[in-house]
């Protein structure tokens, strides 16, 4: 009740003034008829309604905003169940008391410490978010007339560095710079580059796209395309191109039960799989369809789609087909077993770990903690302590938020 009254609250001004106006105008209207009609007119009006003009007045600016927040109420509505875009679950926000200055001045004098003052860098930029950050580097540039990140990047080395300078890009740019680190050089780094691109969604990936030609002024598309081959190409192109279907607010049960039966009879059903019907179902529906396509999938095979997927293909098509279903299904338990897996050892695989704590704090980290626990009744905080040490522990441990 309380967040319906200051959403009524937020909205009222605007609207009643409409209202108001109207009003006025058809008051304005009618007394210009009343002047065309003559006394006699205006005195029969008198008669009707007494003091009826001023209920009038109320009764029509109440209709009209009534009317106006009702619109304004059913358009919220739409907006909430339209679109791609998820609820985010950050451990990283913005400070409340944000002074980009005094942060600057901060890191300028931890920077040239003595030793660097690691602790109050890490204290800084993990606790603030990369809009704050962003802002942090601009007056540090104008108060030292030199770049923060050439400053930190000279301060700093090994992991401690790697998670700082990621911090340091948003989300997108540091997405587009593990997919083109994946693909750089001799080689193809395939584990991390099925992980970022079958792990984002459309919208996601148009932005990366956009930010990644920006950056390396090479199209993403291209560089995939050179870097695989065969149906594991396929794939990834065609999940880069984002033509994924919108979510929607109709179930429609009819094409659920189509697509299921088309995945059944393009793998298990048949000798041999028809990957590209399976490549357009899982790169073009939306993902609320997906889900509702695997669980009437079960109708039609013995298997589900996981066990199908790993009965019909191998490798890195494998793979790719694999993260998608998990990410579709539950994507912080995808991101949660991920971490498991790269801190099952004595130490962590610090690379993995990295890359989806500094991508996911300001996105989703705090349910892929709630995710980690309950797949191994122990926290992520507790883990990263087990698996790692000194500086390199801190920023992760800060990036975490806390323990569960």
């Amino acid at each position: 009740m309380n967040a319906l009254c200051l959403f009524i609250i937020g909205v009222a001004s605007p609207f009643k003034t409409e209202a108001c106006d109207r009003h006025r105008q058809r008051k304005a209207d009618h007394t210009r008829k009343e002047e065309a009609y003559g006394e006699e007119e205006e005195e029969e009006e008198e008669d009707r309604g007494g003091s009826l003009g001023v209920s009038q007045d109320l009764f029509c600016t109440l209709r009209d905003f009534t009317m106006a927040l009702v619109s304004e109420f059913l358009g919220q509505l739409t907006l909430n169940f339209g679109g791609e875009s998820e609820p985010k679950f950050p451990t990283v926000v913005a400070a409340g008391d944000f002074d980009p200055a005094k942060d600057a001045a901060r890191i300028e004098t931890a920077v040239k410490t003595k030793g660097v003052d690691e602790q109050t860098i890490i204290d800084i930029l993990t606790r603030r978010s990369y809009s704050q950050r962003r802002e942090i580097a601009f007056e540090y540039e104008k108060r030292s007339k030199k770049d923060m990140i050439t400053a930190l990047k000279g301060a700093l080395s090994g992991s401690l560095e790697a998670v700082i300078l990621g911090l340091m890009k948003s989300t997108a740019q540091y997405d587009a710079s593990e997919i083109k680190g994946s693909i750089k050089g001799l080689g193809t780094d395939e584990e991390t580059l099925i992980e970022m691109v079958c792990s984002r969604s459309a919208d996601e990936l148009v932005e990366i796209k956009r930010v990644y030609k920006e950056l390396f002024k090479k199209e993403l598309e291209k560089d995939v395309a050179g870097d695989t081959s065969g149906d594991f190409k396929g794939l990834l192109m065609a999940l880069v191109q984002a033509k994924r279907d919108e979510p929607s607010n109709i179930v429609d049960y009819e094409k659920i039960d189509q697509d299921a039966r088309a995945l059944y009879e393009a793998g298990v059903k048949r000798k041999g799989t028809d990957v590209a019907t399976w490549i357009t179902i899982m790169s073009e529906r939306s993902v609320p369809h997906l889900q509702k396509v695997f669980d009437r999938y079960k109708s039609y095979s013995p298997y589900d789609m996981q066990e199908s997927i790993r009965k019909e293909v191998k490798g890195d098509l494998e793979k790719s087909f694999l993260t998608l279903v998990e990410c579709f299904e539950n994507k912080q338990q995808y991101f949660a077993n991920r971490l498991s897996e790269a801190m099952k050892g004595k130490s962590a695989k610090e690379k993995v770990v990295t890359r989806i704590i500094v991508s996911r704090c300001e996105v989703d980290l705090m349910k892929i903690r709630t995710e980690f626990k309950k797949l191994n009744q122990k926290s992520l905080y507790q883990t990263i302590t087990e698996h790692t040490k000194g500086d390199y522990q801190k920023v992760l441990l800060s990036l975490c938020g806390g323990d569960d």
